[in-house]
């Protein structure tokens, strides 16, 4: 057995905040599709890296608010689709965003946070009304006394500015109780069921509810300013099931206005109802998956269909490359076996660290221009990637087709131009079977997100302390491969 290794050269990763500029011109001239930017150094620790392209994610709102024709939210739940909740939510900001969305309370108190210390102002303080608003929908269940008291975090929501969502008679108790504590009015939006059988009031405690929330409204301690629901089949444009959810939508704003209240934002359609139901855009759209450039249904239109670009791209290091005999078993269980005398490669990356155990044996890889995948199973720490055969077909030696320190891509943009092979998480999902959205999302905390792109500029281009909140906005130095394969990379 033969192991190939070199050394790779020592890189850290830097402190230095992303160039950024206040000039429109320097924010809205994307990179030429299919190039991708010029990744920062590894931090001095690190093996993998997810880069993340704010450039990208700047036109991929642009891009979808164009299409949609509304004000838009920008969907920034799970820490930004595992893209980074901070530099995410400045950049959506900075693209034209008017809202904020995410799933926890926790994560909404996180956000305003990172706004305030970036200087974003608040609504409450912001006379004009541009000042963004930031909307939380997955409330922590809790009674009224518990909601009154000095550390609820329903009062710590209504000291942040929040707006909140509200499905049930023990939530708007609960948030009622929060108010009148606070001496804040709550800022609610109603969120009803249209069909999918999730959150959402349903249609037969509607008319009990609305008329709580107009009792409410009338005392002061809460405002509905809000109407939303969600759609189940959005991706899916000739099931007839939005055209069922519009009717049931419409069913339950006559009931509300009917309560006496008068919600001005009406809002239905993620990227999917956008993109693919004129009718459901409403006053507001949220912008989710698409923010991230990536397609609701790849089967139905693909990301570059829909001129969006992917914004992150997962890569790492060959720790190790080794030959090994035909017949070899590789990993737990030996469930592969190489076919013939080959070359594998290990990459520091397992399950978790978000890589799904569903991968094994199938998770495409690109190493130096080699598209290839994982073999065996998917490990807690690392893979193993085939890298070819070790023999040619007259049984001479083959010399490895790459070595230690080589960058190993599991997903991102193909560079047509370059050649370069690169996995797309959309093919990564495939293999998974499963979607686009759990790819991305699940990458865990310990890889390091480093920052491209001029999309954080603008307005909301302040810095923010990476000791406290844990982003980290890095420069634009290219990271230098341990193989040089071009005069440029050279």
């Amino acid at each position: 057995m033969r192991e190939e290794t070199r050394s790779p050269p020592a890189t850290q990763c830097d402190n230095r905040a992303v160039t950024t500029s206040a000039d429109p011109a320097a924010t809205t001239s994307p990179t030429a599709p299919g190039t991708a930017a010029a990744p920062p150094p590894l931090p001095r620790a690190a093996t993998s890296r997810a880069v993340i392209d704010l450039e990208a994610v700047a036109h991929n709102g642009r891009r979808l608010a164009q299409v949609a024709g509304v004000p838009w939210m920008a969907v920034v739940k799970a820490d930004a689709y595992g893209h980074g909740l901070g530099p995410i939510a400045l950049t959506a900001l900075s693209a034209g965003a008017s809202w904020l969305g995410v799933a926890q309370l926790a994560e909404a108190l996180t956000l305003r946070s990172l706004l305030d210390e970036a200087g974003v102002a608040r609504p409450a303080g912001e006379p004009s009304g541009r000042a963004p608003r930031v909307l939380t929908w997955l409330l922590p269940v809790m009674d009224p006394v518990r909601a009154a008291a000095s550390d609820s975090p329903l009062r710590a929501a209504l000291a942040a500015d929040l707006d909140l969502s509200v499905s049930t008679s023990s939530q708007l108790e609960a948030l009622v109780a929060a108010a009148r504590a606070q001496g804040r009015v709550a800022r609610l939006h109603l969120k009803v069921d249209t069909g999918m059988s999730r959150g959402g009031a349903m249609a037969e405690d509607l008319p009990a509810l609305a008329a709580a929330l107009k009792r409410a409204v009338d005392e002061g301690t809460v405002d509905v300013v809000g109407l939303w629901s969600h759609l189940s089949r959005a991706d899916e444009p000739a099931s007839g099931s939005t055209e069922e959810h519009l009717e049931r939508y419409h069913q339950a704003e006559r009931i509300v206005q009917e309560a006496g209240l008068s919600p001005s934002i009406r809002h239905l359609a993620a990227t999917g109802g956008l993109l693919w139901h004129p009718q459901a855009r409403m006053d507001l759209v949220r912008v989710g998956i698409g923010l991230y450039g990536l397609s609701p249904d790849p089967s139905v239109a693909t990301s570059a269909a829909l001129g969006l670009r992917p914004a992150m791209r997962l890569e790492s290091a060959l720790v190790q490359v080794k030959r090994i005999d035909a017949g070899q078993p590789v990993s737990y269980g030996g469930t592969w076996g190489a076919p013939t005398d080959r070359w594998v490669g290990l990459v520091p990356l397992g399950y978790s660290d978000g890589i799904p155990r569903a991968a094994s044996s199938t998770g495409p890889v690109g190493v130096g221009g080699i598209m290839t995948s994982i073999v065996g199973r998917v490990c807690m720490d690392q893979v193993v990637v085939d890298l070819g055969p070790a023999r040619d077909e007259t049984g001479a030696p083959l010399p490895a087709p790459a070595r230690v320190g080589d960058t190993a891509v599991l997903w991102g943009v193909p560079d047509a131009a370059g050649g370069e092979a690169v996995p797309t998480a959309d093919e990564w999902a495939q293999a998974c079977g499963t979607i686009n959205y759990e790819i991305v999302t699940r990458l865990g905390a310990r890889i390091p997100r480093c920052y491209v792109g001029a999309g954080a500029g603008g307005d909301y281009a302040r810095p923010w302390r990476t000791a406290d909140v844990g982003y980290r906005r890095s420069g634009t130095r290219r990271f230098p491969s341990s193989a040089p394969r071009t005069e440029e990379d050279a």
